[in-house]
C-alpha cells in the first residue's frame, strides 16, 4: 500500500509559529529540536465538511505527551486551533483533509541533546493535505515484523512522539515483504499494532483488541470501542496471540488516516473468508457517520 500523490497539494502552504510558508520553502531552523533529535510530539487530525472529528481529545493527548517530555510554554488549545483555521482558510480546505499537526520542544541556542539549550519556547507546525482515508477498502495484507514495540521502561507508548524509527524499520521489513503494513509483537510476544494503526479481531461475533501496553491510547481505537458499547457489540481488551489473529473471523485496522479498514491476509494467511466480512463493514459504517457527524466546526461549509 502506498500512499498516492494528490496534484491538489502542490501549492499548499504550511504553519510555522505564525508564519505560513509554501511546501516547497524550508520553515524550520536546523537547530530546532525535531531536526537534532525528532524531539516533538505529533497528532493526526481529519477534516468532514469544516469540522474535525476528535479535535478536543487529540489536543489533550499531545498536551499529555509534550508535558511528559517536560515541555515548557506549551500553546493553549485556542491557540493552536486558530493556527489550525488559519491554515485551511489558506489552502481553501473543507472536506477531505488530513492534518499533520507537530509541537517541537522548539529552536536550540546551540546543537545539543540537553533540553537546557531550547529557550525559546515550543515550534508548532500544522501540515494540511487534501488526502481522503489511505487505505485500500478491499482488505489489507500484513506481516509479522521482527521489530518489537518497545515497553514503557525503554520508550512509553503513551508519549505520542515523533520518534518513529520503531515503526519505520518495521515498514521497511513489511515493504520487503510484498505487504501493506507490518503488524507488530510487544516484548512479550502478544500483539501490539501495526506500523500505524491499532488492530481489532472479530471473535464469536465479538471484538477482541490488545491492550496499550506496548502502543499509543488511540482516539479512534477507544471511539470503536465506545461505538460497540452503544450498538450492542461486545467487545474485550486484553491480550492478543498472533495465532488468534490467524484464525479470527475477521480483522481489521483503525486510525485517523485510514478509519477503519479491514486486513484479509496475515504472514500469508487468509483471515476468515479473505474478503471484509460484515461486522467489519457495519463497524466502519457506524464510524464514519459518527465521525462525520461529531465533529468541532472551524468552518462554515
Amino acid at each position: 500500500m502506498l500512499q498516492q500523490y494528490d496534484a491538489r497539494n502542490a501549492d499548499i502552504v504550511y504553519w510555522v509559529n505564525g508564519n505560513l510558508v509554501h511546501r516547497d520553502q524550508p520553515g524550520l531552523s536546523p537547530f530546532d529540536s525535531v531536526v537534532q533529535g525528532g524531539d516533538a510530539v505529533w497528532e493526526g487530525l481529519r477534516l468532514y465538511r469544516g469540522a474535525i472529528f476528535g479535535l478536543l481529545p487529540h489536543l489533550a493527548r499531545l498536551r499529555r505527551s509534550a508535558l511528559a517530555l517536560g515541555f515548557t510554554d506549551i500553546p493553549a488549545d485556542d491557540t493552536i486551533i486558530d493556527a489550525i483555521t488559519a491554515t485551511l482558510r489558506a489552502n481553501e480546505m473543507t472536506d477531505g483533509v488530513h492534518i499533520r499537526l507537530t509541537l517541537t520542544r522548539g529552536v536550540k541556542v546551540t546543537s545539543g541533546m540537553d533540553p537546557r539549550l531550547n529557550r525559546a519556547g515550543p515550534t508548532l507546525i500544522v501540515l494540511a493535505e487534501h488526502k481522503p482515508p489511505v487505505y485500500d477498502t478491499g482488505g489489507l495484507t500484513l506481516a509479522t515484523s521482527s521489530i518489537r514495540r518497545p515497553s514503557p521502561d525503554v520508550l512509553d507508548p503513551k508519549i505520542h512522539h515523533n520518534n518513529l524509527i520503531n515503526s519505520i524499520l518495521a515498514k521497511i521489513e513489511a515493504n520487503a515483504a510484498g505487504a501493506d503494513d507490518a503488524l507488530m509483537l510487544d516484548q512479550r510476544g502478544f500483539v501490539a499494532e501495526t506500523n500505524a494503526t491499532h488492530l481489532f479481531a472479530v471473535v464469536g461475533g465479538g471484538l477482541v483488541t490488545p491492550t496499550t501496553a506496548a502502543c499509543p491510547e488511540g482516539i479512534t481505537r477507544q471511539t470503536v470501542l465506545d461505538l460497540s458499547a452503544q450498538h450492542g457489540i461486545p467487545a474485550v481488551v486484553r491480550d492478543v496471540s498472533l495465532t488468534e489473529m490467524y484464525t479470527a473471523d475477521e480483522v481489521f485496522c483503525t486510525g485517523t488516516m485510514g478509519e477503519i479498514a479491514a486486513v484479509t491476509v496475515i504472514d500469508g494467511r487468509t483471515i476468515g473468508a479473505g474478503s471484509v466480512g460484515p461486522l467489519t463493514s457495519r463497524i466502519a459504517k457506524i464510524y464514519q457517520e459518527h465521525a462525520a457527524a461529531n465533529g468541532t466546526r472551524l468552518l462554515d461549509v
